[in-house]
């Protein structure tokens, strides 16, 4: 029998861990994930999945995660039953996930290292020819 689900989308809001009463460190986090498809409109929707990290891989989540960082998710889904009332039970899924892959960083931060990327190329530029042209004065 198998039980895996893969996922690739972007984290949509901060992760923040929380550490439980026996001392458990969980974070859940969302992801959107855009499904394969058209709709009747002719665009893509988006669905927005519930993901919970436990302990170690909730550690490097919160670390080194952040809003608009796209993710690939190997996890499984477990199923919850709660009582509510005596004659009625509402059953759950939730999405656990085992393994993340950091996939790209997100489109702000993307700009941002553009736009760092452009400046020093620019200054490295100007001061590579003003060296050559020294150089050529020089001699």
């Amino acid at each position: 029998m198998l039980n895996q689900l893969v996922l690739i989308g972007r984290i949509t809001h901060e992760p923040e861990a929380v550490i439980l009463e026996d001392g458990k460190k969980v974070l859940r986090f969302q992801l959107a994930v855009q499904r394969g498809f058209k709709n009747y409109d002719g665009e893509y929707d988006t669905d927005f999945i519930q993901v919970t990290a436990w302990e170690g891989l909730a550690t490097i989540v919160e670390s080194f995660v952040k809003k608009g960082v796209m993710l690939a998710v190997k996890a499984r889904i477990q199923t919850w039953q709660y009582q509510v009332t005596d004659d009625k039970k509402i059953s759950m899924l939730e999405v656990i996930a085992e393994k993340i892959t950091y996939l790209s960083t997100s489109k702000a931060k993307l700009e941002e290292e553009i736009k760092w990327f452009l400046f020093f190329n620019m200054i490295f530029c100007y001061n590579k020819s003003s060296i050559l042209r020294r150089w050529l004065v020089w001699r």
